[in-house]
């Protein structure tokens, strides 16, 4: 049994490491924000290795220096981090029963379950755990590791070359780019994050940039389930 899940922990952190072109960027970019918003290295490494949320660290260390309440912190982040929700039903049935699982859920990111859906159905039932475990594990410890380096040598880093603190901060929705780019191949997911978009914009131009996004993903979410395509016929 350790050996299968040797084996396909192993294969699963393999399969992981075209997710660390996304995660060494956007995690280098983090541990440098959080320390020019006056965190330390090490507070930066303690938000990578418990909050673990991307988009919800950058609020997250933004809404600490600006004074904001704990409590609205705590909302915030929460509001973001609940489409974990939904990923974690999607992924219950395509995986075994194990006491192990309220720990390594910390390991779900966007990044891990979008290759784990894709993946674990081509698995045999007992590699499934093993390779979570891998994937999710690599992922984690290189988003830590990113954030310590960011945090340490980023201003180092910016200074020798300042296009990159130009571009570091891009990094985060260029990693959510590179996400739903493929699924414009298919009509109904095109028209689905085309509204989301151009809903974004729309709230945002006319001053409703606090709540541009949750509203532009109602949106999108609509256009989704009530626009009826068949995208295999390529047809309305």
């Amino acid at each position: 049994m350790s050996q299968v899940l040797t084996h396909s922990a192993l294969k699963g952190a393999r399969e992981a490491i075209p997710l660390l072109g996304g995660y060494i960027p956007v995690s280098l970019s983090f541990g440098l924000v959080a320390t020019q918003a006056g965190f330390t290295t090490w507070e930066a490494a303690a938000i990578s290795l418990l909050i673990y949320a991307g988009a919800s660290q950058f609020l997250f260390v933004g809404m600490i220096a600006a004074g904001s309440p704990l409590w609205l912190v705590v909302a915030m982040t929460l509001l973001i981090n609940v489409r974990h929700v939904v990923y974690g039903p999607n992924l219950a049935a395509l995986l075994p029963q194990s006491r192990h699982w309220p720990w390594l859920m910390h390991g779900l990111t966007d990044q891990v379950f979008a290759l784990a859906l894709t993946r674990l159905p081509h698995l045999d039932k007992p590699e499934r755990f093993g390779w979570f475990l891998g994937a999710s594990l690599l992922a984690w410890g290189a988003w830590i590791i990113g954030t310590i380096v960011g945090a340490t040598a980023g201003e180092a880093f910016t200074a020798r070359w300042p296009l990159l603190g130009e571009i570091m901060p891009f990094a985060l929705p260029a990693l959510f780019l590179t996400m739903v780019a493929p699924r414009f191949t298919d009509k109904r997911w095109s028209l689905a994050l085309s509204g989301a978009i151009l809903s974004a914009l729309f709230f945002t131009l006319y001053g409703w940039a606090n709540v541009a996004i949750p509203l532009a993903a109602a949106c999108g979410a609509l256009c989704f389930y009530m626009v009826k395509l068949e995208s295999s016929k390529g047809a309305l």
